[in-house]
């Protein structure tokens, strides 16, 4: 028996057959990766693809039995997902896997558009935890919803499709940058500052900000906006463009909004190619990035609702079915990375091409503000992934004071449920176009059909 704790690489370990497999999975993903950048996108395509494999809609109070396959979704933008097995789940419980499927991105403001120069622009707030420099200069989407007087909801997707106009948000040429070269990369750029150029053709006939009478009179024409019903959307800048491979041997993904539908994609898969006689239940959550608050994150009382009423309609105890539940919080961590060691422990850290990593906990120094699994708990993954094989490591988010992250795994963890987090080991996370394994991308999607059968 080898006693010493060795990470595999799960390319050097996989038959062709299995390399086969992980090219296949990785070209489904960046399918759903690129109708996916919103968390209403989402949840979109993941209805359909649950539609596609006999699953219904729920509402709470519906009666349901073994062999149901349903799905709720939460105002559009957070879905259920939902397999109801034979077992009694007062016994054995729910297994849950949860992932968000909301990223950093742009918002635009409530009264975002202006004209300064005869350029119109487009204001933003940022969303979640972003470098700024890093959105300056590269090609923009504009992407979400408008609600219209009456309810009429107008979809709004500019910058995805070869023959549309991309979005742009200048920066300052190196000649007349002395001054902001000497200043910190957080403050270089400032978030007041992040506008989007969305129009320059002024409109005949008008003396003062002609440009952006121009933009109101297309999108009246185009969509039915008028300039006050910005306050009644949701519209966001997204990097434009599709997930492309990367390296001469394609085993890498760069994309934007791995983090994390990275690992809401194969939770999804796993649940639908898994066999259990238990009941699973799979999460897309939205607001992770900004603390998990608001109707669809999951600090809302919808999954416990949720399985309350699931409980119910099978005879349950909905106390004791949290108590003998257990969840995976499938959330990215960060890939080692050697052009910046120092941030790092390496005996502790999660190294790319070696499998979706477990992470017993995050939060941010002493442990603060984090979900700690137990030691029966981590044994029950390390137990499910083992007997089917299944590559995998262990890692930590980085050194100890260096900073820290968070999870929905705190959130699922105060309902009483038996939580842990895993995830796929990513580059450059956060930024516009981040990098994953695609070895590890299939490992992730092994790890979470393991866990639905044990």
């Amino acid at each position: 028996m080898d006693y010493e704790y060795k990470r595999a690489n799960f390319y050097k370990e996989a038959d062709d057959k299995t390399l086969a497999e992980i090219s296949r999975y990785a070209e489904e993903y960046k399918s759903f990766l690129f109708s996916s950048k919103t968390e209403r996108g989402a949840s979109a395509t993941a209805e359909k693809l649950a539609k596609e494999r006999g699953y219904k809609p729920y509402t709470f109070g519906d009666k349901i039995k073994a062999g149901d396959k349903l799905y709720f979704i939460n105002r559009g933008k957070n879905i259920f997902l939902m397999r109801i097995g034979k077992n009694d789940i007062s016994e054995r419980g729910v297994k849950i896997m949860a992932a968000h499927v909301d990223s950093p991105r742009l918002d635009l403001k409530p009264n975002p558009l202006f004209e300064e120069s005869g350029v119109a622009y487009f204001k933003t707030h940022y969303y979640g935890g972003i470098k700024k420099y890093q959105w300056t200069t590269i090609p923009l989407a504009l992407h979400g919803v408008v609600a219209l007087p009456g309810g009429e909801i107008k979809s709004v997707c500019v910058g995805e499709d070869e023959a549309d106009p991309i979005f742009y948000i200048t920066d300052l040429l190196p000649h007349l940058s002395q001054e902001q070269n000497a200043k910190p990369l957080a403050t270089a750029i400032s978030g007041e500052n992040l506008n989007a150029i969305v129009a320059g053709v002024p409109e005949k006939g008008e003396e003062e900000k002609a440009v952006k009478a121009a933009v109101l009179k297309l999108l009246h024409a185009k969509y039915g906006i008028t300039e006050v019903d910005f306050q009644a959307s949701e519209l966001c800048f997204v990097p434009a463009g599709k997930p492309r491979d990367v390296g001469f041997d394609r085993a890498f993904i760069s994309a934007y909004g791995h983090d994390d539908k990275v690992c809401a994609y194969p939770e999804m898969t796993a649940l639908f190619e898994c066999h259990s006689d238990d009941t699973i239940i799979s999460v897309f959550a939205d607001k992770e990035e900004t603390g998990s608050d608001g109707v669809t994150g999951m600090q809302s009382h919808v999954i416990l609702d949720l399985l309350d009423s699931v409980s119910r309609a099978l005879g349950a105890d909905p106390v004791l079915v949290r108590y003998h539940s257990k969840c995976v919080s499938a959330d990215v961590t960060a890939a080692f990375d050697p052009a910046y060691s120092d941030v790092y422990e390496k005996r502790n850290a999660s190294y790319i091409n070696c499998g979706a990593s477990l992470t017993k906990y995050h939060g941010a120094r002493g442990k603060s503000s984090t979900n700690d699994a137990s030691a029966e708990m981590v044994a029950y993954l390390r137990d499910a992934f083992d007997n089917a094989g299944v590559i995998w490591q262990t890692g930590e988010l980085g050194k100890i004071d260096i900073g820290g992250g968070g999870t929905v795994a705190k959130f699922i963890a105060n309902l009483g449920i038996d939580t842990c987090d895993m995830g796929v080991p990513v580059l450059s996370m956060h930024a516009p176009y981040e990098v994953i394994s695609k070895a590890d991308l299939y490992s992730m999607h092994l790890a979470m059909k393991a866990f639905c059968e044990a």
